[in-house]
């Protein structure tokens, strides 16, 4: 008789040797089972990973990383599924929160529903956990019944399609998305670039009011972290983290205005007199 699959736990990966090891620790010999999709990592991800015991899987890098995500959920076996990321750490008290739900009987009132969670997540930047600036608590569905819940794969902020009633946890998730200034600035730079070809996919054209739309989204999206969402609260890095938030819609639209005209070979003098 083939061994009983409660959890299992889903992650796609690429280029996160620097992370991987103490993600997986926190669930190694917790789990039934890890699963890995990876994007053809150039560093040791994948060796680290089968060290700790996950079944790899070796793909392409999707633009949509949500693509690799919903892969590797969709290979888990498990009753229930913990979908992690590689920068993330599964706290002691959800450990003991989920062990809980995974464990009630099948014909119990409470084990039908819900059928996913919204986990609150614990984020680090600049040396500090982030108390305010709308980064805590940062709900995300991640742990749901094996085909109760799905990922859209459209854009990298999109939340689990989650078919049944969603229950929350107390236990955090620590997310670690950005150990230096400089691996947010990375960060920042691919999503800025995704914006901008949504933009593009969306058949946008760029000038002078659409530039003062985004100046304007920008400015509310720095005025609405630091003030109303009180980053102030969280020092200098809640004021970077609200100041590069707003700019992100900026420098995405300077990406969609040279990739606009470069796709035309338009002269950029004759367009703008």
């Amino acid at each position: 008789m083939k061994k009983k699959i409660a959890l299992s736990v889903a992650i796609a990966t690429y280029n996160e040797e620097k992370n991987i090891a103490q993600c997986l620790r926190a669930v190694k010999g917790w789990a039934d089972e890890i699963v890995v999709v990876d994007g053809s990592s150039q560093d040791r991800t994948r060796e680290i990973a089968r060290e700790f015991g996950a079944r790899v899987y070796k793909t392409t890098n999707k633009p949509i990383f949500h693509v690799n995500k919903q892969m590797a959920i969709d290979k888990c076996r498990g009753d229930w599924i913990l979908q992690l990321d590689a920068d993330e750490i599964v706290s002691p008290a959800l450990k003991k929160e989920i062990g809980q739900i995974i464990s009630r009987p099948e014909n119990s009132p409470e084990a039908s529903s819900p059928v996913a969670y919204w986990i609150p997540r614990r984020n680090f930047f600049l040396g500090r956990w982030l108390k305010k600036t709308g980064q805590y608590p940062d709900p995300v569905i991640r742990f749901f019944r094996r085909g109760k819940a799905h990922l859209p794969c459209q854009n990298v902020h999109e939340q689990m399609v989650v078919d049944g009633p969603v229950g929350w946890l107390q236990g955090h998730l620590w997310h670690y998305p950005y150990p230096t200034f400089a691996e947010y600035l990375k960060k920042s730079n691919r999503y800025t670039t995704l914006t901008a070809q949504e933009w593009r996919a969306q058949k946008k054209k760029p000038g002078l009011k659409m530039l003062l739309g985004v100046i304007w989204q920008g400015s509310k999206t720095f005025l609405l972290l630091f003030f109303r969402h009180k980053g102030f609260q969280d020092g200098f890095p809640g004021f970077v983290f609200s100041l590069y938030s707003g700019l992100h819609y900026l420098t995405a639209y300077v990406k969609f205005w040279e990739l606009y005209y470069q796709k035309r070979n338009i002269s950029l003098k004759k367009d703008w007199e």
